[in-house]
């Protein structure tokens, strides 16, 4: 089995077989590393704690930096099989599994890595299915060093997540295994129940929910907004980061089961949610319409043309596939010179898209350091490899605009950062006289999501906060009897995890609730 996957990682990674002298360096050590393993397992039965962190941590395969960022293919390439056993070997199989507790949906981490150390790599994805809809999702863009990484004992040894056991990279190893070679099992479904779920979003939330309710027996129907189902999936996240063929095909999963989609289909538009569970005979419904309404700077010039929402930015170019110039009618403003204001994922992946939509220059402006970005390390590392300028302790105070209403520079202030506070942050401080201009002629504003009220607004009954988000109970039930909610309308801007974590909450509460 190991040495058919090792060719199908050749064939798909060329890079592999022929890229670089640190390609093939790194081939050969993970060849020497493994059958040290397997030489070592012979001789004493097992690896002891000190043969596991002898192992060095695996390297990510990626793509040439230059030649990247002007092309909308993967950069991460995925390990190799020989790889991912390798990286599974480091797990120390901890008798308390700390790294559980940092995961939302609680998989079970230790088992599915213990199944690929073991090469057992279907066992593997069907022990993270258990609890996990979207593993090659997941695996690719959640901020595992936050999470189930952040608790791992080895990365505690070494001081640092980024140094542990490489959870995110493993699932979606066996989650690629798995798509590549066939081996996709469908979930059991039980008895028809004649109860009508209606899923409003088809965000990870939404699907997660549509999944566990379909599972149960019931009828259930995802209402999309947008033409195309997977919520920040297809319209946020890039191709380059997340090809949505692998979105299409986990939604294809889900038709498969009976899950029914209506796209183009805005509630609390084209239908109230109130006539969704009267009307239309929905016994129960779901919200997780995420958070899609982008905040801006509030400062003069954020008028003129030129200025996007990084979620209009990202979403003209990923959902309605804007850099395909030659197939697709979506307009994308030229820009050669772009200053995108944010340090999140969210800016790092405005700023990577601009360079692929032909800017010459990107500038990412942010008012604090390289230490206080909240961006995952690994994003800035790609982003600074493909050209990417950052300027810290900048932020922006005016858009500037020429005779013809365009963007032509940004205004900017600098910044030091103060004495810490008792939590130990450091704010940042304007030095006064600091004023200088940026010259560009676009501006991206990455500084975060807001909750679109229509639901609210237009659904007597369903409270929210004073921020937009729908309020919950423990189990995600709102304030509107047969409705419940989760992900970004309930959290604000989240993750794909977490999103899919309340997901699982609300299934559950839902389906014990129509078994009544």
């Amino acid at each position: 089995m190991l040495k058919q996957v090792q060719h199908d990682e050749k064939s798909r990674h060329p890079e592999l077989v022929s890229g670089s002298q640190k390609d093939e360096k790194m081939a050969i050590n993970v060849k020497e590393e493994y059958n040290k393993i397997k030489d070592l397992i012979k001789t004493n039965g097992k690896l002891s704690p000190k043969d596991r962190n002898a192992i060095p941590q695996m390297e990510m395969p990626a793509r040439d930096p230059k030649k990247r960022a002007r092309e909308m293919d993967e950069v991460a390439l995925g390990f190799s099989a020989e790889q991912a056993v390798v990286e599974a070997n480091r797990c120390l199989q901890c008798a308390k599994p700390f790294c559980m507790e940092g995961c939302p949906v609680n998989i079970d981490i230790p088992g599915f890595i213990k199944q690929i150390a073991e090469e057992d790599f279907k066992g593997a994805v069907d022990t993270i299915k258990k609890t996990s809809l979207l593993p090659a999702i997941c695996g690719r863009v959640c901020p595992q060093e936050k999470q189930c990484q952040g608790k791992c004992t080895v990365g505690k040894v070494y001081k640092d997540a980024e140094k542990a056991v490489s959870i995110g990279r493993l699932e979606r190893f066996v989650a690629d295994w798995e798509r590549e070679n066939n081996k996709v099992t469908p979930p059991t479904i039980a008895a028809k129940t004649g109860k009508k779920v209606a899923i409003i979003g088809a965000g990870p939330a939404g699907l997660t929910v549509a999944a566990d309710c379909a599972r149960a027996g019931h009828e259930v129907t995802v209402f999309e907004a947008f033409h195309k189902a997977g919520g920040v999936m297809m319209y946020g996240i890039p191709e380059f980061r997340l090809p949505k063929k692998i979105v299409q095909e986990e939604i294809s999963n889900l038709e498969k089961i009976g899950v029914k989609f209506e796209l183009n289909f805005l509630v609390g538009r084209t239908n109230t949610l109130e006539q969704l569970l009267t009307e239309k005979g929905f016994d129960a419904a779901f919200v997780g319409t995420g958070a899609g309404l982008p905040k801006f700077l509030n400062i003069p010039g954020e008028n003129f043309i030129g200025v996007f929402s990084a979620n209009e930015y990202l979403t003209r170019a990923n959902l309605m596939k804007g850099y395909d110039k030659e197939h697709s009618a979506t307009p994308i403003y030229e820009a050669k010179h772009v200053v995108v204001c944010g340090a999140g994922n969210v800016a790092m992946d405005a700023a990577r898209m601009a360079l692929r939509l032909g800017a010459e220059t990107v500038d990412v402006v942010y008012r604090r350091t390289r230490n206080e970005m909240p961006a995952r390390r690994e994003e800035i590392a790609h982003a600074e490899e493909e050209g990417i300028n950052f300027r810290f302790l900048e932020n922006p105070i005016e858009v500037l605009g020429n005779e013809e209403g365009k963007v032509c520079g940004v205004r900017c202030l600098s910044y030091e950062l103060g004495e810490p506070d008792a939590s130990g942050r450091r704010s940042p401080v304007a030095i006064e006289g600091s004023e200088h201009d940026v010259p560009c002629d676009a501006m991206i504003v990455a500084l975060g999501n807001g909750s679109n009220p229509l639901l609210v607004a237009t659904t007597p009954g369903l409270d929210a906060d004073a921020k937009g988000h729908i309020t919950v109970d423990e189990n995600q039930a709102t304030s509107k009897t047969k409705v419940w909610a989760g992900g970004d309308i309930v959290l604000g801007a989240a993750t794909v995890i977490l999103a899919m974590g309340e997901g699982r909450k609300a299934a559950a509460a839902i389906n014990e609730y129509l078994a009544k």
